[in-house]
């Protein structure tokens, strides 16, 4: 692995890769969101197509050159060089705060070429700025390179887009009045690039809520729940004895945090359950309940971090259901996992609820409601959080304030 440093260049042939490769970049910021991004520019460093800038709102590009998997704070783009227009010579990966902080404060990061090579990226390096343009894919004389730039950026992820040239998407204004009709009809000029929407709905309160709305009359489509969380263990909060003692020993062993995401659900005809990694109850995703969890990440180096999925297709049958989670084990405190719940639907802006203000003795969030309220789908953010109480679980407690009504019993993973 190559350690680039600031300013520092290099064919990608030179450093061992393909067409086909990966860019990792790795920006945290405790307590804050970052947006990650890829545009990707003409000739002249603009973006002249808005379809090929990669980001929250728009994960892939056409023919899927450039795709976005996404965390918070961290992304894996998968790039296909061969499938990307002449048009398009260069591909800058950038990183926004969307908050308050700047990138002096971040954490040790990095941005990481496959395995050929890693570019760190450290608050050090910044000052004030909210944005910052990490590095660079580029074409010259018919070569791919990488450039690694580390620069800082005044603005945030609307500025990105303005200083490349990109149109971000306005609020509609009030009418006006029609304009005389010409006498004459011209020819049709070309469909103009619809512009880019910036677009994403964060719940800060208990009791916020949001109604996502369905496109065209058809369903919800389907509609991912991301849990994402602080991967390194070293932020958490110092040792004390007992129980949480114990949770940051098993972190410095395993080298990651395991946070489990999970569901109570409530369908329109009255049966109720649970979808867990605990238990292996993974539920179903063209089939009742109609909310499938993908898989359990139990060390949190996935960058995808855990996945439900719900068929918002079939969202007549959903009556409710809770999303939660609880530290399974390696983590001290909740403000030490900064987790994040996003939930995005197709062609939709993306819906977060960050687990805050938590309860450092008690293990489980309940993270977000989500009802259907005359056929909308309603998303309400709870952040609350229960711990076991006179030989009651922390499930049963939560079971108990939100009504699901389930028998509970002790288990474990494998």
């Amino acid at each position: 692995m190559n350690t680039f440093s600031r300013g520092q260049k290099g064919k990608l042939t030179e450093l061992g890769c393909q067409e086909q490769l990966t860019v990792m970049l790795d920006v945290s910021l405790p307590g804050a969101s970052i947006d990650v991004s890829c545009f990707g520019l003409d000739g002249n460093d603009k973006l002249s197509d808005d379809r090929y800038l990669v980001f929250f709102n728009q994960t892939a590009s056409p023919e899927n050159a450039v795709t976005l998997d996404q965390s918070s704070g961290k992304a894996v783009f998968r790039i296909d060089l061969a499938k990307l227009p002449a048009s398009i010579v260069k591909l800058v990966f950038t990183a926004a705060i969307d908050g308050p902080g700047s990138m002096r404060n971040i954490a040790p990061g990095a941005l990481v070429l496959g395995d050929a090579v890693t570019f760190p990226l450290n608050g050090a390096d910044f000052n004030t700025e909210v944005a910052l343009i990490a590095g660079e894919i580029y074409r010259k004389d018919g070569v791919w390179r990488f450039g690694a730039v580390g620069q800082g950026f005044a603005g945030g992820l609307s500025s990105l887009l303005t200083h490349f040239g990109g149109e971000q998407a306005a609020s509609p204004s009030p009418s006006a009045a029609p304009a005389p009709a010409p006498s004459a009809s011209p020819s049709p000029a070309p469909a103009p690039t619809p512009a880019v929407s910036l677009s994403k709905i964060t719940l800060e309160k208990q009791g916020d809520k949001v109604s996502l709305e369905k496109k065209g009359g058809q369903g919800y489509g389907r509609v991912r729940v991301n849990l994402n969380w602080n991967q390194n263990p070293s932020i958490a909060a110092p040792e004390k004895a007992g129980f949480f003692s114990r949770l940051i020993g098993d972190a410095k062993k395993s080298g990651g945090i395991d946070l489990d995401l999970a569901c109570l659900y409530e369908l329109a005809d009255g049966k109720k359950g649970g979808i867990q990694a605990l238990g292996k109850s993974w539920g179903d995703f063209d089939g009742a309940p109609y909310i499938m969890l993908a898989g359990d990440d139990r060390t949190g180096t996935s960058t995808d971090g855990e996945n439900m999925f719900i068929n918002g297709d079939q969202f007549a049958h959903i009556k409710r259901a809770l999303i939660f989670t609880f530290i399974y084990e390696g983590a001290a405190n909740w403000a030490a996992t900064d987790g994040v719940v996003t939930i995005e639907a197709p062609n939709q802006a993306p819906v977060e609820v960050k687990l805050d203000n938590g309860n450092n003795a008690q293990m489980m969030c309940a993270i977000a409601m989500i009802d259907n309220v005359g056929g909308k789908f309603q998303v309400t953010k709870l952040a609350e959080y229960f711990g076991a109480e006179g030989g009651v679980g922390a499930h049963e407690m939560m079971d108990r304030r939100y009504g699901f009504g389930m028998r509970w019993k002790t288990g474990r993973k494998d």
